[in-house]
C-alpha cells in the first residue's frame, strides 16, 4: 500500500447524492461548516450535478465485539519461519502482531477486488468476527507524498467501489474509506477539489448502503490539518453524516490523547456528537521528535516507535467507537532511506523492533 501519513511536523463526474441520515449529524452544523470551505477554497455552493441517487438511509450496524484475526497475516507466517529455524524469541515477540486483528487495504484491480473481499469478509464469517477493510484506490490518492496512484479515472474508481460493495454481501464489516484524501483536498494538492470531495461522498453513499457495513471517512491526524473547522467543512462535503463517523492517526505515530482531542474538536465542528476511530498500531512511543530522520521524513519507518493500544471497541474514551490497528505493524512506510523495503513490504526486523518497545 502508498504510504499516505504526513510528517508530524510537515506538510466527479457521476457524484452522488446520497439521502442524510437524521441521527448523524446537524443540517445547520454542516452548511455553516460547508460555507467556510467554500469560501476559502473559492468554490461555488451549486458543485456539480448528480448523475445518480444511492440512498444511504440505515440504521448503523453495530459495533463488532471482537475484529478478525486474519490467520494468513505477514507476522503469522513469520512467526512459523522463525520457529523452525530456532529464533524462539524473535517468533515470540512477533506473536503480539499476528495475534491481533488488522485491516485489510484495497489497493485497486476492478477484476478482482469483489472476489477478495467476498474471501476475506468469509473467513472472518466463519471465525465469527468482524473484518476491517480499507479503501485506497482514490485518483491521485499520494498528490501530496510520492506521487499520483489509485484508479485511472473517476469513472473507474466509482466502478471499483461498486465492485467492493458487491463483496460484502450484507455481511458485517468495518470499512476505512481512503486515507488522506480529505486532508489532500483541503491542502488543494488534487487537480479539482470538487471532483475529489464528490467522489468519497459517492462511495460512503455506496459502502453505507450494503446495509451491513459501518464505514468512516479518513479526516487525517492532528499534526496535518490545523483549521479543524475547514476539515470538518470537508468532511461534510465528502459525506460524513452519511457515515458513521470518522477515522484519525491513519499509518501515522501520534499519541492516543493528542488524537482524542483532536478528534473531539473536529467532531464539535460538525455536530458535537460524531464518533471516531482510531488507529493505534504503532503509537505507543508517539511520533518521533523530529521532521527528519537521517535526511528522510520523520513519519517514514521513524526509529524507536512501538505497537500503541490492542484493537478493542471498549476504549471508555468519549466519542471514540473503536481502536484498530489500521496500519499493518511491519509493513514498510516506503523506501526512504538506503536498505529500507518498498512501501507496504513487510519487513520483520521492524516489526519486531515495534514489538519488543511495546509496554
Amino acid at each position: 500500500m502508498a504510504s499516505w501519513a504526513r510528517s508530524a511536523g510537515a506538510r466527479p463526474p457521476g457524484t452522488v447524492t446520497a439521502m442524510p441520515r437524521s441521527s448523524r449529524s446537524s443540517i445547520l452544523a454542516v452548511g455553516l461548516a460547508l460555507t467556510v470551505l467554500l469560501s476559502a477554497c473559492g468554490t461555488d455552493a451549486a458543485g456539480q450535478p448528480p448523475t445518480e441517487t444511492v440512498s444511504a438511509d440505515r440504521s448503523p450496524a453495530p459495533l463488532p465485539p471482537v475484529f478478525y484475526v486474519d490467520p494468513r497475516g505477514a507476522a503469522g507466517w513469520q512467526v512459523t519461519e522463525w520457529e523452525r529455524e530456532g529464533r524462539i524469541e524473535e517468533a515470540a515477540a512477533l506473536r503480539r502482531i499476528s495475534t491481533r486483528p488488522t485491516a485489510r487495504w484495497l489497493v485497486g484491480d476492478s477484476e478482482a477486488v469483489t472476489d477478495e473481499v467476498s474471501e476475506f469478509l468469509a473467513g472472518a464469517s466463519r471465525s465469527g468476527q468482524t473484518p476491517v477493510l480499507v479503501t485506497h484506490n482514490l485518483p491521485g490518492r499520494d498528490c501530496g507524498r510520492q506521487g499520483t496512484g489509485g484508479a485511472e479515472s473517476a469513472e473507474a474508481y466509482q466502478d471499483w467501489i461498486r465492485r467492493v460493495a458487491s463483496g460484502v454481501r450484507g455481511r458485517p464489516v468495518t470499512i476505512i474509506v481512503e486515507p488522506g484524501a480529505v486532508p489532500d483536498a483541503v491542502d488543494r494538492c488534487v487537480d479539482d477539489v470538487d471532483e475529489r470531495l464528490g467522489l468519497l461522498r459517492d462511495a460512503v453513499a455506496v459502502l453505507a448502503s450494503t446495509g451491513s457495513a459501518r464505514v468512516y471517512l479518513d479526516a487525517g491526524h492532528p499534526a496535518w490539518v490545523k483549521d479543524t473547522a475547514r476539515l470538518a467543512a470537508a468532511l461534510g462535503q465528502a459525506g460524513v453524516a452519511e457515515a458513521d463517523g470518522f477515522a484519525l492517526n491513519v499509518a501515522n505515530f501520534i499519541d492516543t490523547p493528542r488524537n482524542v482531542a483532536y478528534g473531539h474538536q473536529i467532531s464539535d465542528a460538525l455536530d458535537g456528537t460524531t464518533t471516531f476511530v482510531l488507529d493505534t498500531s504503532r503509537n505507543g512511543r508517539g511520533p518521533y521528535p523530529g521532521r527528519t530522520v537521517r535526511s528522510a521524513p520523520s513519519w517514514c519507518n521513524p526509529p524507536g516507535r512501538a505497537l500503541g493500544a490492542e484493537p478493542t471497541t471498549d476504549t471508555g474514551l468519549d466519542r471514540v467507537d473503536a481502536l484498530l490497528w489500521i496500519k499493518y505493524p511491519g509493513e514498510s512506510d516506503g523506501a526512504c532511506r538506503p536498505g529500507e523495503p518498498e512501501s507496504g513490504v513487510w519487513w520483520p526486523e521492524y516489526a519486531v523492533g515495534l514489538a519488543n518497545r511495546a509496554d
